[in-house]
């Protein structure tokens, strides 16, 4: 049971759902936002969410074997403690689940279409797997766009649909908030992705796939890193000068747990070569995805 539950990630699914149930109890209902579902409908969207997910990580592991038992042998569970065959079934099991869920969801709000949602990230996911994580940067950009996703997919299915004439100026705004966020994550996320690159480099060039460190090099990707971490840092700055400024609290919180370990990252990547500093480097990212994505919760202090 504990194999299959590294295999899923649970801990990264409990921190999916909890972003999921923070940005309806800690933004839509504190600020008397008109929604569409129910605590169980609600739930049922998280449970989709999740399990498409979880799916996710069981295919990148079936697919990742080979470069895993060079770059972490010790959390390669597939042939040791699990076979392919009930990875396989396994997966398929959580996105009939995830998808099925999405098409009830998406039809009992009356927006079937909603359901490509769920199919398009199941897709994403086998593909990213199958296909694009052997290309450079495609694979990034995808499984960060499903990382960013999230907040936008509550949006689709919580708010979207109780919009009227009478209240869609308060619902795009905060439609907007959630934007922003899917924005941050996507960025934090890409990041992240390359730098785990940079720490699999050895595996990953026995396994014959073609990521930014494999291409460009340790040292220049390191220069792309360094100029892409920019951008969420730039985001911050403006964030904190356009909304933030006039609450003390919101700009300790966003100086202290997110711009000063995003600057930390800035000033050893340049100079990163070491799997343990990447390694480091990606936990530190990690941690700001976190306290970006729990500050939704917070957001009822500051702007009300």
């Amino acid at each position: 049971m504990m194999s299959y539950l590294k295999l899923i990630r649970a801990g990264n699914l409990v921190f999916i759902a909890l972003t999921m149930f923070l940005i309806k109890y800690g933004l839509f209902e504190p600020f008397g936002v008109a929604i569409t579902l129910n605590l169980f409908g609600f739930s049922l969207l998280v449970l989709a969410v999740v399990t498409v997910a979880a799916s996710g990580y069981v295919i990148n592991d079936i697919f990742d074997v080979p470069a895993d038992l060079k770059n972490k042998p010790e959390r390669t569970f597939i042939h040791k403690d699990i076979s392919e065959k009930a990875a396989y079934r396994l997966f398929f099991i959580l996105n009939i689940i995830g998808v099925g869920l999405g098409f009830y969801l998406s039809n009992m709000i009356g927006r079937p279409g909603f359901t490509a949602f769920f199919i398009f990230g199941s897709a994403i996911l086998y593909l990213y797997n199958s296909q694009f994580q052997q290309t450079i940067l495609v694979g990034n950009i995808f499984i960060s766009l499903i990382v960013g996703l999230i907040p936008i997919g509550v949006g689709l299915y919580d708010l979207l649909p109780a919009i009227t004439p009478g209240n869609q100026q308060t619902q795009s705004t905060i439609f907007s908030i959630l934007i922003d966020y899917s924005i941050f994550a996507f960025l934090i996320n890409f990041l992240r992705e390359i730098v785990k690159d940079q720490q699999d480099i050895d595996g990953d060039y026995n396994a014959g796939y073609r990521t930014l460190p494999i291409v460009l090099g340790k040292k220049r990707t390191n220069k792309v890193l360094f100029a892409i971490g920019l951008l969420p840092l730039g985001f911050l700055i403006y964030y904190i000068y356009q909304y933030l400024f006039e609450n003390t609290i919101a700009v300790v919180y966003t100086l202290f747990l997110l711009v000063a370990p995003l600057l930390f990252f800035q000033i050893n990547i340049w100079t990163a070569e070491k799997k343990s500093e990447y390694g480091k480097l990606s936990s530190i990212l990690k941690a700001v995805l976190f306290f970006g994505l729990i500050s939704i919760g917070l957001l009822q202090f500051i702007l009300l």
